[in-house]
């Protein structure tokens, strides 16, 4: 018996906004543990890896994802004990259609013609035997030369999600008759009540050749942009980064409205629908979060260090500090270290609307939290005023900052646990716990942990100016300008 050929893929583009103040676009909710102790990402990854059987042969995954995250996927994947993973890094979101095409041209490069699965990274699954059911039997229609989609059947109406209307073929499968748009409540409620239609889970499974033939057919322009941006590819180690303004000129546009709300009314495709029982949400909302989290007695979820009275139906995610809550229902309280959020649960979804405003403003928080991660850890501002900043640092071990100079600003360095390996100007030198130095304004410096345990330190700013842009790189390991 041949095996099927499976190429797992990830999209794991996407900012959250409305998860925020937890999302932010520089740290998005797919990396985010919201149900688990693993990211959404990392839950991904596992549950595509699971889909081998005996006649089918899964290879090493592809995720696509911005370029400013490659290093939290990186990061991400190394806990995981998986075959080495292939990164397709856009220079720009372009939205789901170009970013399955890439993997499409990816998985056909070597003569290769696998089934694709391809998932968002930012999804909930809360029966796994039922999920790789599911999915198994889509991968074997495809293989077939079927377009098969993921639906799950409402529970609830849904405005939030399309929805895709489908019959009883002659065999038994599900055809899709047509694709539906987010519904109003009025709408969502009537599909509820008439049956047979189903949540767009936002998963397909498709040949990559039959991919390419239907965006061919569909959306010559996309694949004619994408394969160009393809073309002109670099290769740097797991990185695959498609030519920057070419990509940039690729037509944004879903994998649903490029080919497969066509797809119902080509003869050329068979369009399938498996159905998908298996406690599935994309945890769009705070509000999905509630749905899918543990709930006490009085129906709350909670997070982190709270404490609730007379409050029923409420989700509270507390992760810096101790939330009291008193006399709510139906309510989503989040707080991180630089921003709270409070809303009704049944309006989670406008949460975007505070992101947009904050952007409009110019503001750090849509983007950045308090903690912001880097190739080489983290830092976290711990304080600040006019002309001085404080952070709190932490350095892999093994790694380093960029051999680097500021123009406006001097810094001391106190080593708060593990080794410090110190660039400073002409010297290099070894400080340990206690240990202090002072790096002048203009003076070439670096940090770099040399041991084996993670580094952290307190650095105090001083100068005219302290944004994050003043700064020189003379020699960097992640390849920052």
């Amino acid at each position: 018996m041949n095996s099927i050929d499976l190429q797992p893929v990830v999209i794991a583009g996407g900012s959250g906004t409305r998860l925020w103040p937890l999302s932010r676009s520089a740290y998005p909710k797919q990396f985010l543990a919201l149900h688990g102790h693993r990211s959404l990402f990392q839950q991904a990854a596992l549950r595509l890896q699971a889909l081998a059987a005996e006649d089918i042969l899964v290879s090493g995954l592809c995720v696509v994802c911005n370029e400013d995250h490659r290093f939290l996927v990186l990061d991400q994947l190394a806990g995981l004990q998986m075959p080495p993973a292939t990164l397709l890094l856009e220079p720009a979101g372009r939205n789901t259609a170009p970013a399955m095409t890439l993997a499409a041209l990816h998985a056909t490069a070597q003569g290769r013609d696998p089934v694709l699965v391809v998932t968002p990274a930012d999804q909930s699954v809360g029966n796994a035997e039922a999920f790789s059911a599911a999915l198994q039997r889509a991968v074997r229609a495809a293989a077939a030369g079927a377009v098969v989609i993921l639906g799950v059947a409402p529970d609830r109406p849904e405005t939030g999600y399309g929805y895709v209307r489908s019959e009883r073929a002659a065999q038994g499968e599900l055809r899709v008759d047509r694709f539906v748009e987010k519904p109003d409540a009025d709408t969502a409620q009537r599909y509820l009540k008439e049956g047979g239609y189903y949540w767009n889970s936002g998963m397909f499974v498709v040949r990559a050749s039959v991919w390419l033939r239907a965006l061919q057919q569909f959306r010559p322009d996309i694949l004619a942009a994408t394969e160009s941006a393809w073309a002109g590819r670099s290769v740097d180690a797991s990185f695959v980064r498609p030519d920057k303004a070419l990509f940039q000129a690729v037509p944004a546009e879903s994998v649903d409205y490029a080919v497969m709300e066509r797809c119902p009314a080509a003869d050329a495709f068979d369009i399938r629908m498996v159905p998908l029982d298996a406690a599935w949400s994309d945890l769009g909302a705070w509000d999905a979060v509630w749905q899918v989290s543990d709930r006490d007695a009085d129906g709350n979820a909670i997070t982190g260090d709270a404490l609730l009275r007379d409050t029923r139906d409420t989700l509270v995610h507390a992760t810096s500090r101790l939330v009291g809550v008193i006399g709510l229902r139906d309510v989503v309280v989040v707080e991180t270290p630089d921003a709270v959020l409070v809303a009704d649960r049944q309006h989670s979804q406008d949460v975007k609307h505070i992101v947009g405003a904050l952007q409009s403003a110019g503001r750090s928080e849509p983007a950045l939290h308090r903690q912001v991660h880097r190739p080489w850890g983290w830092y976290d501002s711990i304080d600040a005023g006019p002309r001085f900043q404080v952070k709190r640092i932490m350095v892999k071990p093994g790694a380093s900052l960029s051999l680097q100079k500021h123009h406006h600003r001097a810094e001391h360095w106190i080593v708060v646990s593990g080794t410090a390996e110190v660039t400073n100007g002409d010297q290099v030198i070894l400080l340990s716990e206690n240990q202090s130095t002072y790096i002048p304004l203009g003076q070439v410096h670096r940090l770099a942990n040399p041991g084996k345990v993670p580094l952290e330190i307190i650095e105090v700013q001083s100068g005219s100016y302290l944004g994050e842009d003043d700064i020189v790189r003379f020699e960097d390991h992640y390849g920052r300008g």
